[in-house]
């Protein structure tokens, strides 16, 4: 009984001490004379620099869904950021708001992408990421910024987005994608019209850029968050077939374009 006890006493120590690994703190930054709190997430058990991830929220801001990601992030071995779009950790609690905050950023592509890309530099300059090997993933608004992100020619291995709005690039645009695209849709999301994905898709195509475009039968928006109901809308839902194969698709993602 005692060497029972004894060897559980040890079992459980690891446990505990995996999960401890892994390490959070706020990081300020700027966006001009913004002031922005973003989130970081990391391993201490992986020795080195590792690939880097930056996770950009939902609409509702820099909230703990979206940090949630990121340390989901940090537990593959990756180095992740989750930005904050808005400055000043803003979060909205009503699709009104979130709405108005979303659409403020996104009236200017230029101060749009910028956001993104300062929150990125804060992930390079972290002394446990490996700057060669970054992506951007996102989810709803987040989505789109990471696409942005993609269609402004950074220096992403992989970029995917989670029901997100989809903007149709410019030929020059698709030209300067660096990155592995991974789009996962909600088939049935009413948010994203018919001709967004199409003029997305035919951008690409043309273009010759590498994407892969999934789109889940029965998913609405939101498919991947799990308390999406919430919020009374019935275009939003959580779906969990589609959540799991979502993620199981980034992770498969991120292990080929971060191979060294």
């Amino acid at each position: 009984m005692l060497r029972f006890l004894t060897v559980f006493a040890l079992l459980l120590g690891t446990t505990l001490s995996a999960e401890a690994a892994v390490q959070t703190k706020k990081v300020a930054y700027k966006h001009g004379a913004l002031e922005c709190q973003g989130f970081l997430a990391w391993d201490d058990a992986v020795q080195g620099p590792r690939p880097g991830v930056l996770v950009v929220h939902e609409w509702w801001g820099l909230n703990d869904y979206a940090k949630q990601r990121a340390e989901q992030l940090a537990k593959l071995g990756y180095i992740a950021f989750a930005a904050d779009m808005y400055g000043e950790g803003k979060v909205a609690a009503h699709p009104k708001e979130a709405g108005e905050m979303a659409g403020k950023v996104r009236a200017s592509v230029e101060d749009w992408r910028q956001r993104a890309l300062d929150a990125l530099e804060v992930l390079k300059s972290q002394p446990q990421c490996d700057k060669t090997r970054l992506a951007a993933i996102g989810y709803c608004f987040g989505g789109s910024t990471a696409l942005q992100l993609a269609f402004s020619g950074a220096d992403l291995k992989a970029v995917a987005s989670f029901h997100g709005a989809l903007q149709t690039p410019t030929d020059a645009e698709v030209k300067q994608i660096k990155a592995a695209i991974l789009v996962c849709h909600g088939a049935d999301d009413s948010f994203i019209p018919a001709a967004a994905i199409k003029g997305f898709r035919d951008a690409l195509d043309k273009g010759g850029a590498k994407y892969d475009f999934v789109a889940y039968p029965g998913a609405v928006h939101s498919f991947t968050v799990a308390d999406a109901d919430k919020h009374g809308n019935p275009g939003m839902k959580y779906n969990k077939a589609a959540d799991e194969d979502s993620w199981k698709r980034l992770q498969a993602l991120l292990a080929e374009k971060f191979k060294k």
